[in-house]
């Protein structure tokens, strides 16, 4: 109960307290070959020059205003945040059924995955706002898995966050690769990321001696921040505006821990 009061009290100091103006553009950089277009958010910077930095890793649909949104949500905050292209320029599924086809793909290619969020993490370094040495990765649903195959990559990244994410891996050795802290958001009622998943995800991080945290919602299913997922929890996955809510308070005390503030 203490803890839940003073995330929410943390919850209100950032509601009342966002005053940075944000600019927006799209980038298009490469994979090699390969063209992508991401969309990078940052402050309009006053006395500092450069900020800490995340990559936003789209859900299965690819990028589109989720993800956008929270780029915008975080830079307001005084990040720089780059919501990333897994898929490539201009490709955007028009179906669940293209979006499940493309998706799956790149999860039964994880080499593959992590080039193109390899490629991502390159180009936000290379940003002239960007303190290229604090940089981490947050995820949703897809973009979740492809958070945490970062981090198993060995990237020098300080933190990876899934949000309603898949979990698995076929390299599970390689979470000793892992440089940064480990958050994984999860609705305790998702259909889609079994139990025998999410205990197999806890003892990768336990063998490989992470500093990792696990949090479910109660009541919440797959995809439970994003609105356009509905309501209905008997799809398997649902809108639940209470583990948004919560989630996302959870994820900005995770970035407070990472990139504390320098001392004077």
């Amino acid at each position: 109960m203490k803890r839940m009061f003073l995330l929410f009290a943390l919850f209100n100091l950032i509601a009342t307290s966002l005053s940075a103006k944000v600019s927006v553009k799209n980038i298009v950089y490469q994979d090699g070959e390969t063209s992508l277009e991401g969309y990078i958010a940052y402050p309009e910077f006053k006395a500092q020059k450069s900020a800490p930095a995340i990559l936003v890793v789209h859900d299965w649909l690819g990028l589109g205003e989720n993800p956008k949104m929270r780029a915008e949500k975080l830079a307001e905050l005084g990040y720089v945040a780059f919501a990333v292209d897994i898929y490539g320029k201009g490709v955007r599924p028009k179906s669940m059924e293209e979006a499940a086809k493309l998706a799956g793909y790149y999860k039964q290619n994880r080499n593959i995955m992590r080039g193109r969020i390899a490629a991502a993490l390159e180009t936000l370094k290379s940003q002239p706002e960007v303190e290229s040495g604090r940089i981490a990765v947050i995820g949703y649903c897809f973009g979740g898995t492809v958070a945490l195959e970062l981090a198993r990559s060995g990237a020098p990244i300080l933190g990876a966050v899934s949000f309603h994410g898949g979990l698995d891996t076929p390299n599970r050795e390689d979470a000793k690769n892992i440089k940064g802290k480990i958050l994984a958001l999860h609705g305790a009622d998702d259909p889609f990321v079994k139990q025998e998943e999410v205990e197999s995800f806890q003892e990768e991080m336990r063998k490989a001696g992470i500093d990792w945290q696990f949090i479910s919602y109660g009541g919440a299913v797959h995809s439970f921040t994003i609105k356009e997922a509905g309501n209905d929890n008997s799809k398997g996955a649902a809108y639940n505006p209470k583990a948004d809510r919560r989630s996302w308070i959870e994820l900005i005390s995770f970035l407070r821990e990472i990139f504390p503030k320098p001392k004077a």
